[in-house]
């Protein structure tokens, strides 16, 4: 059998100068981790000690609370060993625990539908008491009905009546607008550009302009944003400006990234925007640790993670969604169920009710949104992170739109679905227009208006495209830094071959970038 040795500094008091050795059980492991969690028994504060009057040296000293050992006879509070007093007060350990959760897994457990249930029968189940019947049943497959999707704006924009929606005053109604026009033209322009073979890449949120738009207008600048890449309207409405676009399509030398990320891959710790990566769903867990970390330090913010349907079938998904219930992270989840996972139809690569069902089997509170429905997205983006902060859970939002464009420039979206599918989306479902209709009816926005903002967008992006295009790139010294404080030697050797190599073949190395 293994054995834990909890080791003591003989710096300590005499009665502390000991070895405890503890049996590694199943009951040891789970009365400790019941008792301090599992940050208690890892906690980094624990392991080394700044104090210079502190009993704890540096080094690795694992620092365990043992209930009953050394207790104060005077006092009900539990004491640590080591003891140190200038961290005692640091010593939260206790895992982030939830009266909600632990009150709804047990009326969940005990209730059941049977009116003659014989409680005696029930088990006693870690976790919370399971009714037990005598009649075998199988849960179905399906509930029977579709979970039902919140809508808030008919299609010709009028406000459906009974609507429960989160009010918009006319300033950020326009900015909303504004900026939905202004992503779908940035869209435009830069997909021509890549056709021209001006950059190499690029993906465009037309037809999910609603989603990108109005959920960053029900954040606040204080939440941090874990995007997929197909999240762009977020920078855009915290004031990445069109410049800055431009240099990063272009890999330029103002580009934020120096280059090294492929284009429309961004990021920019100024707006809480956490960089592009393209592996798919890699963000998910990574934003649960995030929200935990907000949590720890009491925030008043939480963490928006994006992700595709296609997303949804990575494991990274399901271990997001676990890991968020248990820790009870303040994290929203958003899906754009466009249809399409690339060429892979909805229908053959699931068989649930979409996304939205998935939340309850991890316990999580979640709703189906019409994700082409602006002043729906921005009400339930809104309430979710009301509830992510307030009430300190994770909330699982589906939003269900249509990817009308090609999932990139590598994709062309006709060999899997018909020219009048796309085009019924494009003209028909059109978030857009959906907005524009409501906030003209409000008499906030006019057809001059349309007409000055579509031109000087247009001429803005044409001159920053041009200016972009013509800038040098990083240097090539950027290839090797940023990643460690002293480059170590098989980096500098590489690096030294890369510039033999250019001295030899200088044809075939591009002249914009300096050496």
């Amino acid at each position: 059998m293994k054995k834990l040795k909890i080791q003591i500094s003989s710096a300590c008091p005499l009665r502390y100068n000991m070895a405890v050795w503890l049996a590694k059980s199943r009951t040891i492991t789970h009365h400790l981790k019941r008792k301090v969690g599992f940050m208690g028994i890892f906690h980094q504060d624990l392991w080394t000690s700044s104090s210079s009057s502190s009993c704890m040296q540096p080094g690795p000293l694992l620092s365990i609370f043992i209930p009953g050992f050394h207790e104060h006879q005077n006092s009900s509070t539990p004491r640590l060993f080591p003891f140190n007093s200038s961290i005692s007060t640091r010593f939260s350990l206790h895992r982030f625990k939830s009266t909600k959760a632990a009150s709804q897994l047990e009326h969940l457990y005990s209730s059941t539908d049977d009116d003659d249930h014989d409680n005696s029968q029930d088990l006693d189940f870690p976790g919370g008491k399971v009714a037990c019947i005598s009649e075998m049943r199988f849960l179905p497959e399906s509930a029977g009905k579709r979970i039902p999707c919140y809508r808030v704006l008919d299609d010709n924009g009028e406000i459906i009546v009974g609507s429960d929606y989160e009010q918009l005053c006319e300033e950020i109604a326009v900015k909303m607008y504004t900026n939905m026009v202004s992503l779908q033209m940035m869209d435009t322009m830069f997909y021509e550009a890549q056709r021209q073979g001006r950059i190499s890449f690029y993906m465009t949120s037309t037809g999910e302009e609603a989603i990108n738009i109005a959920s960053a207008a029900a954040l606040s600048a204080d939440d941090i944003v874990l995007p997929q890449y197909r999240e762009p309207g977020i920078l855009l409405w915290r004031g990445f400006t069109i410049e800055e676009f431009a240099s990063q399509c272009f890999g330029n030398e103002d580009d934020c990234g120096k280059g090294r990320q492929m284009p429309m891959h961004y990021g920019s710790k100024k707006h809480n925007f956490v960089t592009i990566s393209s592996p798919i769903a890699t963000q998910l867990s990574q934003a649960v640790g995030v929200a935990y970390s907000l949590k720890m330090d009491k925030k008043d913010a939480c963490v928006v993670t994006y992700t595709g349907d296609g997303g949804t079938s990575e494991g990274d998904f399901h271990a997001a969604l676990n890991f968020a219930a248990v820790t009870e992270a303040p994290v929203v989840f958003i899906c754009r169920n466009n249809g399409w996972a690339i060429s892979t139809n909805i229908s053959e690569q699931f068989r649930s009710d979409g996304i939205v069902v998935r939340g309850q089997a991890y316990g999580i509170r979640s709703i189906r949104v019409d994700g082409n429905d602006a002043l729906a997205v921005y009400s339930a983006i809104h309430t979710a992170r009301e509830m992510a902060i307030s009430e300190q859970r994770p909330v699982l939002v589906e939003a269900l739109s249509y990817r009308v464009g090609h999932h990139s420039t590598s994709d062309d979206s006709t060999k899997y679905r018909s020219v009048d599918e796309i085009e019924y989306w494009k003209m028909v479902r059109n978030p857009v227009n959906r907005f524009r209709k409501w906030v003209e009816r409000n008499g906030w926005w006019s057809e001059e208006e349309e007409s000055e903002l579509r031109s000087s967008m247009k001429k803005q992006l044409l001159q920053v495209i041009q200016v972009a295009e013509k800038k040098e790139k990083p240097p090539l010294k950027e290839l090797f830094s940023d990643v460690y404080d002293i480059t170590p030697p098989n980096l500098r050797e590489q690096e030294k071959q890369l510039r033999e190599t250019i001295i030899r073949h200088p044809q075939d190395y591009p002249s914009d970038v300096p050496l």
